[in-house]
């Protein structure tokens, strides 16, 4: 495989927060506009399609993936949400990572102490086929990633120093 590109999408935890205020946003849209219609009051009709517009803006980032793009030892992660918008997260230089490994890996034992910032871009379905696979970077950063087989056999063949499958 002499492919040194690659394009992965992932689905990410679901935001639990944006959900329940997209709830909380529909019933008060919905109880204001009933109110507004019985007592026939501009302001809660108003004040309803405020709230709707607030329940529109929290579905905005119900839904996330994420996208991991391997380009010439770069990996480049995006958060899509909803599917429609994109942002971009962090590229990560694949020669600044000390281990890349599959989360229950021996490899990592070494790495157990290291105190720094966690980040999780996996998947949180253990069915959905996809290995879960940990990075140490730069020394004080453990990164969660969740791949299938074509990344897996991408990333040995280009840093085999790194990364390790078992």
């Amino acid at each position: 495989m002499d492919k040194g590109y690659y394009e992965f999408l992932v689905k990410g935890k679901p935001n639990k927060t944006a959900k329940l205020l997209k709830i909380v946003f529909i019933a008060l849209a919905i109880l204001t506009v009933a109110a507004a219609l019985l007592l026939g009051n501009t302001i809660l009709i108003i004040l309803g399609v405020a709230f709707g517009a607030g329940a529109y803006f929290a579905s905005l980032y119900t839904e996330v993936e994420y996208e991991y793009l391997y380009l010439e030892k770069e990996l480049s992660i995006d958060k899509v949400f909803n599917k429609e918008r994109r942002k971009h997260v962090e590229t990560l230089s694949i020669d600044k990572a000390q281990v890349f490994a599959p989360e229950k890996s021996s490899k990592l034992d070494n790495y157990g102490n290291v105190q720094g910032k966690v980040t999780d871009y996996s998947c949180p379905d253990e069915n959905s086929g996809l290995k879960k696979f940990v990075m140490y970077y730069e020394g004080n950063r453990k990164i969660f990633f969740s791949l299938d087989e074509e990344p897996i056999k991408l990333f040995k063949n280009k840093c085999p120093r790194t990364f390790s499958e078992y």
